[in-house]
């Protein structure tokens, strides 16, 4: 299977600044009736839709930069749907085409088919998921026909549409079997707990009776978290910023083929919080409540130690909501000084300064590595989120004088394509099937039952939470 995140490195290599490659060639007859592409110290930075496009299709004697090519395809659907942008594509093809055909310039015109082919290739491995849609397959399918027609002595341009087809029906098929399996990512079943007495029998397993080493359990913890980010691919993340935009008439914002990534990856955290908080609350013995919470806070340590930010975020988080920060007398037999540590790093003044440290220096580890574990880098993918829409929302997609600003999109896609770097790591802790299904599969409790679980722990301590007692006691009575 053609894997996307291995293309990244080929496409876009070291330069990703977005400045044009010696020996790419300039392209040529310029944007014609469009506006001319604007540069400043060669570096792309604006041009009307029309002029940019144009710029992504090959000539006899250009072809685009890599960089370009995928930075354009990524951002383009901002804009416009990729079948749409296909077909503007197939158009300028058949009209350089005419133009060679005229001429009768037969090996040009193989060397121009060429180029075409191989721009296709790279769409197709890089965004593959954009060819499940059947107007971008048709589209796809009415070019390559149209190339293979030029192709009809040596067959040489035939056999490489023949392999990029193959390639991607892999790819695709790849995508459905991925589908079938999606109910193995659902989220755990979610225990509301018995009315008004939410705790478990004392003999009933938790999770340090499936894992008491703290470095195992943030081992197992970044295998599921690779194993889910890697499932995200550039376009979902495109989502972010295209979802944005109400003026993008042609998508529907309740496509769930095309989000459930992220909201799969996003659901995760919420319930590794969830579980976090639920494994405290069930504790009967205040002692064992002592030791459960210092265990995750050894667990959350671990996961920085690794580089795995987004479950040292979910831990924390767990730990922070309201049943479980509530319990003192819990909480004053716990050695916090490293709870502390933690949540100085996780620190959200100065839009989360400290983390970014770490996770620059995290980053900067990774580039440097040479094996596996100092290579992953897992952001707070929450974090990573509002990045991306922070930069959306602060830069327009227009310039005043009608062009796209393109330099927005040259950062955008610099940070995806960071991240989408992250996920390439391939996890070097062996695998426990036992810890990961308990993690994947344990029940946890809803909100209405850690209150009742905290509560029965430690009882309210003032009027507020007598209050919130009584209340959630009568609405489940009332309920029952």
């Amino acid at each position: 299977m053609p894997q996307t995140s291995v293309i990244f490195s080929s496409i876009l290599g070291p330069s990703w600044s977005g400045q044009v490659q010696p020996g790419m060639g300039e392209r040529g007859g310029g944007a014609s009736g469009s506006g001319d592409l604007i540069f400043q110290d060669g570096r792309l930075i604006s041009g009307s839709l029309e002029a940019l496009m144009e710029h992504l299709v090959p000539t006899v004697d250009y072809y685009p930069d890599r960089t370009y090519i995928f930075t354009f395809l990524l951002s383009s659907r901002v804009f416009m749907p990729p079948h749409d942008l296909l077909a503007r594509v197939g158009q300028i093809y058949l009209e350089q085409r005419q133009q060679l055909e005229a001429g009768s310039e037969k090996a040009m015109l193989r060397s121009f088919s060429a180029k075409i082919v191989q721009l296709l290739k790279e769409w197709t491995e890089a965004f593959p998921y954009d060819f499940q849609d059947e107007k971008a397959m048709a589209e796809l399918k009415a070019i390559t026909h149209r190339i293979m027609q030029c192709d009809e002595e040596n067959g040489t341009v035939k056999k490489a549409v023949a392999q990029m087809t193959q390639s991607l029906l892999l790819a695709l098929a790849a995508r459905s079997q991925l589908q079938e399996l999606r109910e193995k990512l659902r989220s755990p079943a979610v225990d509301k707990g018995p009315i008004l007495k939410a705790k478990p029998p004392t003999t009933q397993k938790d999770i340090l009776g499936v894992c008491c080493d703290p470095m195992v359990l943030a081992q197992q913890l970044t295998h599921i978290e690779l194993e889910r980010v890697s499932s995200i691919h550039p376009q979902d993340l495109m989502q972010i910023v295209s979802h944005m935009d109400s003026r993008d008439k042609h998508r529907c914002r309740g496509d769930l083929t095309k989000t459930y990534s992220l909201e799969a990856y996003d659901n995760w955290f919420n319930c590794l919080s969830m579980l976090v908080a639920t494994e405290v609350c069930r504790v009967v013995k205040k002692k064992h409540r002592t030791r459960m919470l210092e265990f995750f806070i050894d667990v959350a340590r671990e996961c920085f130690n690794i580089g795995n930010f987004n479950s040292m975020m979910a831990i924390i988080s767990g730990m922070n909501l309201s049943p479980v920060a509530r319990l003192k007398k819990t909480w004053s037999k716990v050695k916090t000084a490293k709870f502390d540590v933690l949540e100085h790093h996780m620190d959200p003044s100065s839009n989360f300064c400290n983390y970014r440290t770490a996770l620059q220096g995290a980053t900067q580890r990774s580039q440097m590595a040479n094996s596996s574990r100092e290579k992953i880098v897992i952001p707070v993918f929450n974090l990573f989120v509002k990045d991306i829409y922070f930069l959306h929302k602060i830069h327009t997609n227009h310039l005043p004088n009608g062009h796209i600003n393109f330099k927005k999109f040259w950062e955008i896609s610099r940070q995806i394509h960071e991240f989408m770097t992250w996920t390439q790591v391939e996890c070097p802790f062996e695998k426990d099937k036992k810890i990961q299904s308990y993690l994947l599969t344990a029940p946890i409790y809803s909100e209405e039952a850690l209150f009742i679980a905290s509560f029965e722990s430690e009882g309210p301590e003032n009027h507020m939470e007598k209050d919130s007692w009584k209340t959630l006691r009568t609405t489940l009575l009332n309920r029952a």
